[in-house]
């Protein structure tokens, strides 16, 4: 009995570890055949020289440290500030549409509203009379600013995500009852008591916001800097030039990426030592709370977000629109009429597909694969993109995979896996395991257990977690690049290429589809758990 239960064993550990290897495993020689120009030394001096790399770096720096930096501020002041709350519930219910916004949409709003000629400019218009638009900080932008800010709103969402589930767990909300309870301030509760426990638990999610602020390509296409632009669109530029020299160059410049992530990383972890270090005892001392009447915060923060669909809306159905006129001289159905849908049905096969596929792996993954592999399944959304397309591409070149369906489908895999397995890692963790046990007991294999029982309990959060690959898949600007080969269109992919100076209208289409796609499949999750408990109370 013994070894028939080992056997079993093992053979759900192979099921779960074999998707994983099929996804990761290409990636070890990718790697190799990408980064190894980079090992010529020739090379380090050919970059160190060029006459890019100084400002590249200086607007990678400044974009990806300032806008991680603000990001978890805001987070950190919005969960100090309504924590616990009504306040704090109205945030939650507010997050998901925020973050089914796609980087890159966010980004064309984003600059809509931010560009000489946006909505902020034509407002400060009607007040100062200018007749023709601002030269200001987005016509020339050396230091990111535009991208750093786009980067901080964004990503303020996210964490304040990962907070809300944090801050969900029954330890932290019993802390803050008695810390209160015990006669001290907010401020008080969460500076001696919850901060110094949570900001560890931050350290992974901040290192994949820092990650993709490093990496990113898209948003800085979209809000720039353009002359030069930052590092990780030279490299995507060098990694895609038909000169060698020039790729390898490009092999390089990927490792200072990484190198860069790192060596924020351990700054960071040192700074957190040496605060503990530095760090008194609390001396019993209550503070008087002070008034909120002026923590608005949260207002403009997620006003922005709203502005950014109702520019994005607005642009669609303008026909014309001249500055400064705050709203279009008239409206007209002829961009959408006139939309090129291809991009819309590509990028809808494609995220079905890949989520679709993703799903039972990470259902498999969490029942029978090993869960102290968990940090190396997230090692793609903690470390910047560009190394690990260049090595996904070269994989590809190798295989001959390069231009086609499967390997664009496999190219997404690796980015879309982790974050669902991530997002439903703690309600499988929560899970009541008595009920599994109670299957088992009534003659049920493991798997039925979880067919019949497990898994349809699991149904709201199985089906949020196919809602997020979905949303991950759609959002994916490098991987369709390189594995796509020109041959597939993305909604994503055209809306970068629209920026670059094409039709507003047009564009502005293409965002709405971008964000149509994400907010569908939220909306589906949210419906289907709903319609299949309406007679089943404990499935609602």
């Amino acid at each position: 009995m013994a070894e028939t239960l080992r056997f079993a064993l093992k053979r759900g550990q192979w099921l779960a570890l074999a998707p994983v290897a099929l996804i990761f495993g290409p990636l070890l020689p990718g790697l190799f055949w990408a980064l190894a120009p980079a090992l010529d030394g020739a090379v380090w001096r050919d970059l160190w020289t060029d006459a890019q790399w100084p400002q590249a770096l200086r607007a990678t720096l400044i974009s990806s440290l300032l806008g991680s930096a603000v990001a978890l501020t805001l987070a950190m002041l919005l969960a100090s500030w309504h924590y616990p709350g009504t306040l704090w519930l109205t945030l939650q219910r507010r997050l998901p549409l925020l973050l089914a916004l796609p980087h890159a949409a966010f980004a064309v709003g984003l600059f809509f509203l931010l560009a000489p000629s946006g909505w902020l400019a034509r407002g400060v218009a009607q007040l100062v009379g200018w007749v023709s638009p601002p030269d200001w900080i987005t016509v020339q932008d050396p230091y990111g600013l535009s991208l750093a800010l786009a980067l901080a709103l964004k990503e303020s969402w996210f964490l304040l995500w990962v907070l809300a589930a944090l801050l969900g767990e029954q330890p932290v909300r019993r802390q803050m009852v008695v810390a209160r309870s015990l006669g001290y301030s907010r401020t008080q509760a969460w500076r001696l008591i919850l901060w110094p426990q949570l900001l560890p638990r931050l350290g992974w999610p901040l290192a994949a916001v820092l990650a993709y602020g490093l990496s990113v390509v898209d948003m800085a296409i979209i809000l720039g800097p353009n002359t030069p632009p930052t590092l990780a669109v030279l490299v995507w530029r060098w990694l895609t030039d038909p000169d060698v020299a020039m790729q390898a160059r490009g092999s390089a410049a990927s490792l200072v990426l990484l190198a860069l992530l790192l060596l924020a990383a351990a700054l960071a972890r040192g700074l957190w030592h040496w605060r503990q270090r530095r760090r008194t005892d609390p001396d019993g001392m209550r503070q008087v709370a002070a008034p909120r009447r002026w923590l608005n915060l949260h207002t403009p923060l997620f006003l922005t977000g709203y502005a950014v669909l109702a520019v994005l809306l607005t642009w669609s159905f303008a026909e014309t629109w001249f500055f400064p006129a705050l709203w279009p001289d008239s409206l007209s159905w002829q961009s959408w009429l006139t939309a090129d849908w291809a991009p819309f049905w590509t990028t809808l096969w494609l995220a079905a597909a890949v989520s679709l596929l993703c799903l039972p792996a990470a259902l498999v993954w969490l029942e029978w694969g090993p869960q102290r592999l968990n940090a190396a399944l997230y090692l793609p959304l903690i470390v910047p993109a560009m190394p690990l397309v260049a090595a996904q591409y070269a994989a590809l070149l190798s295989l001959r995979l390069d231009g086609t369906a499967v390997g664009l489908v496999w190219s997404h895999l690796l980015w879309v896996l982790p974050y669902m397995v991530l997002t439903l890692v703690g309600a499988y963790r929560a899970f009541d395991a008595r009920l599994l046990v109670s299957a088992r007991a009534l003659g049920c294999n493991r798997l039925q257990a979880c067919l019949r029982v497990k898994w349809p309990l699991l149904a709201r959060p199985i089906l949020a977690t196919f809602a997020v690959g979905f949303a991950v898949s759609v959002a994916q600007y490098l991987p369709t690049l390189f594995a796509g080969g020109g041959r597939f269109v993305t909604v994503t992919t055209e809306a970068v290429a629209l920026s670059a100076g094409g039709n507003r209208r047009v564009l502005a289409v293409q965002a709405l589809l971008q964000i149509a796609l994400p907010v569908a499949a939220f909306a589906m999750a949210a419906w289907i758990p709903y319609w299949l408990g309406r007679h089943r109370k404990g499935l609602r």
